[in-house]
C-alpha cells in the first residue's frame, strides 16, 4: 500500500515545513511496526519549493493469516472475500499488499498520531495553517465508484480525480475493476486532511480488517470533529465505518446530531443535553485486561472454596496482594524464579510494615517450576496466571509434573493469551506475540487439547472460561482452564505423608533431569508481564 502527501512553498514558507507537521525528518527514512506490517516513511523530494512525504505499508498477507489476522478476525476484511477458489485461498491471494484499506488507515494513525491531533511543539503556528496539499493513492478500492469518491471528498474542500483502473490493461475487454487511482488537491490544514483519509479509506473500501468494538464510535467522532456532523453523506459514512452494526450506528447518529445542533447554535453540546455531563462523570473507563483477569481468578477461587492458595510465577505480587484482601483466604504462597521480582513483590506488599497477623498469611519463595518442590504440596488451589507461555515447550512436561504430580493441589487455574484474539490489537504487528518473552501463544483449540491431556494424565477434571469481552469470531483475549482433582486422587494434607514426600522428590528429580540448569541465571530476568 502506498500514499503520498505533497505541498509547495517558497523561501519564506518552505515546503519542507511538512516535515515538522508530520514529525518525520525529510532527510531520514523511518520504519514503524503496525498491525498490518511495517510502515515506512520517506521523502522522494524535499526542497523549499516542493516536498513530498510517502507512506509505504509493507503488508505480508501470509503473516496476517498465520497471525490470526486473516482467519476469523478478517471476516469483514480482505481475507474473507473468496472467489473462484473459495475463501481459503483468498486469505493468501488477495489485494491486501496493494490496495488502500483500513490497514493503511491504522498505519496513518500509528505513524502520524501527532499530526492527526494537530500538534507541533517545535513550530506551534504550523498546524493551524492551511497548506496547498496534494494526496495521491495509486490503488484505492471504491465500492460505489468514482461518483461516490467525489460525493464523499468534494464537500470537504478537495478537488477530486478518481480514475477507474482496468482489471487488466492487456485485456480491455475484461472491463473496469472496482479500484481507482485517487488524486486530491486542495488548500487545507494537514490535520484535517489526515482525518478525512483516516475515516474515508475504510468507508470507500466498505470493510475493516479488525473487529469493530464500541470504542470505534469514539474514534469516528474524534476524527470526524468539525466536518462529519454536517457532511451530506454522514449517514453512509457512519454506517460503513461501523460496518453496519446497528447499535453502534444509532449511538453515533445521536451523538453526531447533538454535535451538529451545538455547532448550529454556537453552544456546547452539554448545554443542549444535560445528560452529557452526567454521562461523562459516571461513565466508567474500560477496565484493563490484567485487572479483569485477577477478578476472574478471585471469582473462581471463591467458587472452589479454596483457603490455601499458591500463586506460581507470582511476578511482582499483584495477585498475591489481591488474595490477601480476601478474608476467607488463610494462606497465600507466591513463588517466582526471579529474585528481583520477589523483592519488588515484597516492597509492593510492604511486608516489613505488614501487621503480624496479616504477615502470617503470606510467604514469598524463590523456585522454578522446572523442578518438583515439596514445599508446594497440600494446597487447596494453585494459580498459573500468564505463566505457561513464558516456558519453552520442551520444559512444559517438567512444569506439568511439578504442578500436577508433585504439588497436586485440589484446583489449578491456568490463564494464557488467546492467540486468535491478537488480530484485535491494532498496535500489535502481524505475526508478533503480545510480549517478547512469550515462547508461544496458543489458540483456543491448542490450549484445550493441552489442558485435556494434562487432566487425563493426572486424574483431574477440566473446564474452560473466557476472560475479558468475548469476541464472537475470535473468542476472548485471555483463556482460562480450571482443573479440579478427582476425589479419589486428591490428598487433603500431603504434609503428613513423609513417604509420599520422598517419592515425589525422587519423581521430580527424574522428570527434571533434562531441564535447563540455568535457574540462577534466570533469577534476575523478568519472566512475566502484567498484561496487555
Amino acid at each position: 500500500m502506498f500514499m503520498t502527501i505533497s505541498t509547495t512553498g517558497d523561501v519564506r514558507s518552505p515546503a519542507t515545513d511538512l516535515g515538522f507537521l508530520l514529525h518525520k525528518h525529510p532527510a531520514r527514512a523511518q520504519r514503524f511496526p503496525t498491525s498490518g506490517g511495517d510502515a515506512h516513511v520517506f521523502y522522494p523530494e524535499a526542497s523549499p519549493e516542493r516536498c513530498t512525504a510517502a507512506l509505504l505499508l509493507d503488508v505480508d498477507p501470509v503473516a496476517l493469516v498465520r497471525g490470526a489476522g486473516g482467519g476469523p478476525g478478517g471476516a469483514r476484511g480482505k481475507g474473507a472475500r473468496g472467489g473462484a477458489h473459495g475463501p481459503e485461498l483468498a486469505q493468501y491471494v488477495n489485494d491486501r499488499p496493494y490496495a488502500a484499506s483500513s490497514l493503511l488507515a491504522v498505519a496513518l494513525r500509528a505513524v502520524f498520531a501527532s499530526a492527526l491531533r494537530g500538534r507541533c511543539d517545535a513550530r506551534p503556528e504550523l498546524p493551524g495553517r492551511a497548506l496547498p496539499l496534494r494526496v495521491e493513492v495509486p490503488v484505492l478500492p471504491a465500492r460505489g465508484g468514482p461518483d461516490l469518491v467525489r460525493r464523499l471528498l468534494e464537500p470537504l474542500g478537495w478537488d477530486v480525480s478518481a480514475e477507474v483502473l482496468p482489471l487488466d490493461g492487456e485485456f480491455p475487454e475484461w472491463g473496469d475493476s472496482r479500484y481507482v487511482r485517487l488524486a486530491l488537491t486542495g488548500r487545507l490544514r494537514l490535520a484535517d486532511a489526515l482525518r478525512h483519509l483516516y475515516v474515508l479509506l475504510p468507508v470507500l473500501d466498505d470493510a475493516k480488517h479488525y473487529w469493530v468494538a464500541p470504542d470505534e464510535v469514539d474514534k469516528l467522532l474524534r476524527a470526524g470533529e468539525g466536518w462529519l456532523p454536517g457532511h451530506p453523506e454522514q449517514e453512509l459514512i457512519t454506517r460503513r465505518y461501523l460496518v453496519r452494526r446497528r447499535s453502534l450506528t444509532h449511538d453515533a447518529r445521536e451523538r453526531l446530531e447533538l454535535a451538529r445542533l451545538a455547532e448550529a447554535d454556537d453552544a456546547e453540546a452539554a448545554e443542549l443535553d444535560n445528560a452529557v455531563d452526567e454521562k461523562a462523570d459516571t461513565e466508567e473507563r474500560p477496565v484493563p485486561l490484567a485487572v479483569r483477569r485477577r477478578e476472574e481468578i478471585l471469582r473462581v477461587l471463591a467458587e472452589t472454596g479454596a483457603r490455601r492458595v499458591l500463586d506460581l510465577g507470582c511476578g511482582q505480587g499483584q495477585l498475591v496482594g489481591a488474595l490477601l484482601k480476601e478474608s476467607r483466604i488463610g494462606e497465600v504462597v507466591g513463588m517466582d524464579v526471579s529474585v528481583r521480582a520477589l523483592n519488588e513483590a515484597a516492597r509492593r506488599l510492604r511486608l516489613e510494615r505488614m501487621p503480624e497477623r496479616q504477615a502470617e498469611r503470606v510467604r514469598l519463595i524463590q523456585g522454578s517450576l522446572a523442578y518438583g518442590d515439596v514445599r508446594l504440596a497440600g494446597y487447596d488451589a494453585a494459580v498459573l496466571s500468564e505463566v505457561v507461555e513464558h516456558v519453552d515447550p520442551p520444559r512444559l512436561p517438567a512444569l506439568e509434573h511439578a504442578v500436577f504430580a508433585v504439588a497436586r493441589p485440589g484446583h489449578v487455574l491456568v490463564t494464557t493469551p488467546n492467540a486468535e484474539y491478537n488480530v484485535r490489537w491494532e498496535s500489535l504487528p502481524a505475526g508478533r506475540s503480545r510480549h517478547p518473552d512469550h515462547r508461544f501463544e496458543w489458540d483456543r483449540a491448542q490450549f484445550r487439547a493441552w489442558a485435556e491431556q494434562v487432566a487425563e494424565r493426572h486424574g483431574y477434571r477440566v473446564g474452560f472460561r473466557p476472560v475479558g469481552d468475548e469476541d464472537p469470531e475470535v473468542g476472548p483475549p485471555t483463556q482460562m482452564a480450571v482443573f479440579e482433582a478427582e476425589p479419589a486422587h486428591h490428598r487433603e494434607d500431603d504434609r503428613t505423608a513423609g513417604a509420599d514426600k520422598t517419592a515425589s522428590r525422587d519423581a521430580s528429580r527424574d522428570a527434571s533431569r533434562d531441564a535447563h540448569k540455568d535457574v540462577n541465571a534466570d533469577a534476575d530476568e523478568e519472566t512475566k508481564e502484567e498484561g496487555a
